[in-house]
């Protein structure tokens, strides 16, 4: 397969072949409207052969020496930065992230198969200290990591390039063969990865890549399943630990990206990144900017700047270049984001700018006093929309943040320690941000949530981890 242009279906990898499918459904390009390629389906038959192949590939890959996995992971990362311009292109008509969103992405995956090279031959036991118990006393004992077998990685839409990136590198940094079920809106993009890796020379065995609803969920049971990586919603990512039976599970679910704007902030700084990075993406990323919480001393003018600089951004086409926002990934997604919009404005809350979209193209929008029951600020909208209210009690604040459903990521910006350490202490998160928003992921570092958040961390040494198993050995000696 070669994606450069267009291919009428985008086949399944299975044990280094490109298999076409009868079952298929349409792909649509959200920003034309248009259904240029199917997606193939997996059935029962090739599901199998798949987990076969990846069950009898993971012996070799475990007995490889580390520092030969490593080796493959930076040539990975060679050839991803080499076709970095093809593959953004692909994942811009596929999602409608803005070339130049996409671009970066890709280059900053390649970077994070580079981390997990890193990280391969860093893989440590330890050694128990057996002399502090009586029946110990005289031993050696010494805790050592394997892998665990065979990974599942379901991954997402709105960073289909990194977030696979962060399920391969360390799964195959650790020694894991991966069966990897891509989102059906971004087949291509991941087909197109895949074909790359192969040619960087990423071994057949390592890598499956299947499609298809029902092949996710029997995925998830499959007794030659050891682990299941997931990232997309809650409410899927609670279906997948409920069917996965007694694997352990890593869930990176989702988010509504609260930033609290103390009364010493400063305004225009905090201003400009709250701007930025609730339209950064079309709002489609789980540590979105979403709810921002200004100090009531602030607020007006706080609301005023973050509107005249929404009302600037560049919204179109996202292979044009210069495009900051692009289109959200469908229009049934618009209408969704778009009646959040109009329950909130219902409720009380008031449309400063935007409020409307055309097709899957929505208009950045910022809601200023938005009540605090509303199902926009209560869920995730997953759109380019921002959601402003004043408070005088910061205290109160952090209450009501840790009484919502997430706990994934927030921000807060404040010139004082004291309050800095507060909000550290009192924010049930997975990450607080100091003088930041809740939008900011560093690729080294643990990434993940708490409550309907999810379990586990990502970031290629703390998924190592997860993806290995911990066996202790005892020396009568």
């Amino acid at each position: 397969m070669h994606t450069d242009t267009l291919p009428q279906h985008v086949p399944l990898l299975i044990d280094g072949q490109w298999i076409e499918t009868p079952e298929r459904v349409p792909a649509c390009n959200p920003f034309t409207g248009r259904s240029d390629f199917s997606v193939c389906e997996c059935s029962d038959e090739l599901l199998d052969r798949a987990l076969a192949a990846a069950a009898a590939a993971k012996a070799a890959i475990a007995a490889m020496p580390a520092r030969d996995r490593a080796a493959l992971l930076r040539q990975a990362a060679q050839g991803i930065r080499r076709h970095s311009a093809s593959i953004a292109r692909t994942m811009a008509i596929e999602t409608g992230k803005p070339v130049a969103d996409g671009l970066t992405e890709v280059l900053r995956s390649a970077e994070t198969f580079e981390l997990s090279a890193q990280e391969a031959v860093r893989i440590e036991g330890a050694q128990i200290p057996m002399d502090s118990s009586a029946i110990g006393a005289g031993k050696l004992g010494v805790s050592l990591r394997f892998p665990v077998g065979v990974v599942a990685a379901i991954t997402p839409f709105n960073a289909p390039v990194n977030l696979t990136a962060h399920k391969l590198g360390p799964a195959w940094a650790a020694g894991n063969a991966v069966v990897l079920k891509p989102s059906p809106q971004s087949a291509l993009t991941i087909c197109r990865l895949a074909e790359v890796l192969l040619e960087a020379g990423i071994p057949a065995g390592w890598l499956q890549v299947v499609q298809g609803d029902r092949a996710a969920a029997r995925l998830v049971a499959a007794p030659q399943v050891d682990f299941v990586s997931f990232t997309g919603s809650s409410r899927i990512g609670e279906r997948v630990k409920a069917t996965s039976g007694l694997k352990r599970v890593a869930l990176e679910l989702g988010g509504n990206g609260f930033t609290v704007v103390a009364a010493d902030a400063p305004l225009e700084e905090a201003a400009q990144a709250c701007a930025r990075n609730s339209m950064r993406l079309a709002g489609q990323s789980c540590i979105s900017v979403q709810n921002v919480l200004v100090h009531r001393s602030l607020y007006e003018a706080f609301t005023a700047r973050v509107a005249q600089m929404v009302q600037a951004l560049r919204v179109g086409d996202p292979l044009d270049e210069g495009t900051e926002v692009g289109p959200v990934i469908s229009a049934h997604s618009a209408r969704r984001i778009q009646g959040l919009v109009d329950d909130a404005v219902a409720a009380g809350a008031r449309l400063v700018c935007g409020g409307s979209h055309e097709g899957a193209l929505v208009q950045p929008t910022v809601l200023a006093d938005v009540p605090w029951h509303c199902e926009a600020m209560q869920g995730e909208v997953f759109g380019p929309v921002v959601l402003l209210a004043p408070f005088d009690d910061v205290g109160q604040v952090f209450n009501l943040v840790n009484a919502g459903p997430f706990g994934l990521q927030a921000g807060i910006y404040t010139q004082s320690l004291p309050l800095a350490m507060q909000a550290v202490r009192a924010l049930r998160m997975g990450a607080v941000i100091v003088n930041g928003t809740s939008t900011w992921r560093s690729d080294q570092a643990p990434y993940g949530g708490v409550k309907a958040s999810g379990i586990g961390r990502e970031g290629p040494r703390f998924a190592i981890q997860d993806m290995t198993e911990e066996r202790f050995v005892v020396f009568n000696v």
